[in-house]
C-alpha cells in the first residue's frame, strides 16, 4: 500500500511538473543518443539506446575531491529525455520510449564479433556507432555476471554505503576486482564465449561503467540494467531480484542451444535468484559461482546457497574466485569421463 501511494504521488508530481514545464519540440539536430552495447538473438540483432536532450559527462582528473565526483556522479542522472523519436538505421526504425530508450531489431546475417551500427534520429541527427556483439558460432557457453560486489566493489548490500561509493568515487578510483577480471578473462576463453552483465544499476551508468570496465581490462560485454524512470505501471523499476531473472531468462532464451555459468554474490541474495533461474531452466545452468563474506554467510545465505546445492548444479562459493575456473574445467572432465565409461576420454 505505501508503495503504490508513494508511486501514484512521484507520478502526479511528474505529471504537473511536465504540464507546468512542457517541453518544446525538437528536430532531430537538437538530439543525441546515448548508445549502449546490443547483442544478438537467433531472429535478430537487438540495436539498443537512448535519445536525449544532451549527454552530460566530463573526464574525471586523477586526485579530484570528492564534491568533484559528487557533481560529476549527479550530472549524470539529470537526464533530459524525447519521447516518440524515430531512429533509424537504413531502412528499420524504431520509437524511443517515454523514458527515451529504444531497442531497435536488425536481421541477422553480420559475421561474428564486435560491430559498430550507425543509428540516426529519423529527421536529421547525427549517426552515432552502437555496438553489437555476435558471439562466436564455437562458444562452449555463455556468461551472465553480476556486477555490485562481484565484479566491482559497491557495497550494495547497504544502501548508505552504496550511495556514498557511488557518488563520492569516479571511474578512476572505482575498484574492479582483480580476481573477478581474471575470472572473467578465463571464463570468455579470450572471446570465444560471451559474456553479459547484470546489475541493479540505472541505464545512466551505461558509459561511466564501460569506462571503468576498459580501465581494469575487464572483458566486453553486453549490459542489463535497470530504468529509474516513473510510468503507470512501474514505481522506479523491478526489483532486484525480478530483474536479474528476467534478464537471465531472456539471455537463455536468446542462445538456446549454449548452457551459461552464472556469477555473483551472496551480499544480495544471489544464491537464491540462480537457484530459480536453475529450477526454471533445468539443464541449461552449468554452474553458479558466488562470492562470499570473508567473516562468513548469515543464517538466511547459508539456507539459500543449500537450497541452491539441492538443484545438483555445481556450485563455488568462496571469498575469492581464485581457483574458480580450473574447478569447473576439473568437474567438466570428471563429468565427461564417467559419460564415456571405462578408460574416461
Amino acid at each position: 500500500m505505501l508503495k503504490h501511494a508513494l508511486h501514484r504521488t512521484a507520478l502526479h508530481a511528474e505529471n504537473l511538473l511536465d504540464r507546468l514545464l512542457p517541453r518544446r519540440p525538437r528536430s532531430g539536430a537538437d538530439l543525441v543518443i546515448d548508445p549502449y552495447i546490443g547483442y544478438a538473438t537467433p531472429e535478430h540483432l537487438i540495436v539498443r539506446g537512448r535519445v536525449l536532450t544532451r549527454l552530460r559527462r566530463s573526464s574525471p582528473r586523477d586526485g579530484q575531491g570528492v564534491l568533484r565526483n559528487v557533481r560529476q556522479m549527479i550530472s549524470l542522472f539529470l537526464t533530459d529525455e524525447a519521447a516518440g523519436i524515430t531512429v533509424c538505421h537504413e531502412d528499420a526504425t524504431a520509437v524511443s520510449d517515454e523514458e527515451g530508450y529504444f531497442q531497435l531489431p536488425l536481421p541477422p546475417g553480420r559475421a561474428p564479433g564486435w560491430h559498430d551500427i550507425p543509428v540516426a534520429v529519423a529527421d536529421g541527427g547525427a549517426q552515432t556507432a552502437c555496438p553489437v556483439l555476435i558471439p562466436r558460432p564455437d562458444a562452449r557457453f555463455l556468461v551472465i555476471s553480476d556486477i555490485d560486489d562481484t565484479v566491482m566493489q559497491t557495497s550494495a548490500y547497504s544502501l548508505v554505503r552504496n550511495l556514498w561509493t557511488t557518488f563520492s568515487g569516479n571511474a578512476l578510483t572505482r575498484r574492479v576486482f582483480p580476481d573477478s577480471a581474471a575470472l572473467l578473462r578465463q571464463l570468455s576463453e579470450y572471446g570465444r564465449n560471451p559474456v553479459y552483465y547484470v546489475s541493479s544499476s540505472p541505464w545512466n551508468m551505461h558509459a561511466f561503467l564501460a569506462q571503468v570496465f576498459r580501465q581494469a581490462d575487464l572483458v566486453r560485454g553486453p549490459m542489463f540494467l535497470r530504468d529509474l524512470g516513473l510510468s503507470e505501471t512501474q514505481f522506479i523499476s523491478a526489483g532486484h531480484g525480478s530483474h536479474k531473472g528476467q534478464s537471465i531468462d531472456l539471455l537463455l532464451n536468446a542462445h538456446p542451444e549454449l548452457p551459461a555459468v552464472l556469477i555473483g554474490d551472496t551480499g544480495q541474495k544471489d544464491a537464491s535468484i540462480y537457484g530459480a533461474a536453475v529450477r526454471r531452466h533445468p539443464g541449461r545452468i552449468a554452474a553458479v559461482l558466488l562470492r562470499v563474506p570473508a567473516d562468513g554467510l548469515s543464517a538466511e545465505d547459508e539456507r539459500d546457497l543449500a537450497k541452491l546445492r539441492e538443484t545438483g548444479v555445481t556450485v563455488f562459493a568462496a571469498p575469492s574466485f581464485e581457483g574458480a575456473a580450473q574447478q569447473l574445467d576439473m568437474e567438466t572432465a570428471a563429468l565427461m569421463a564417467a559419460e564415456q565409461g571405462p578408460g574416461g576420454l
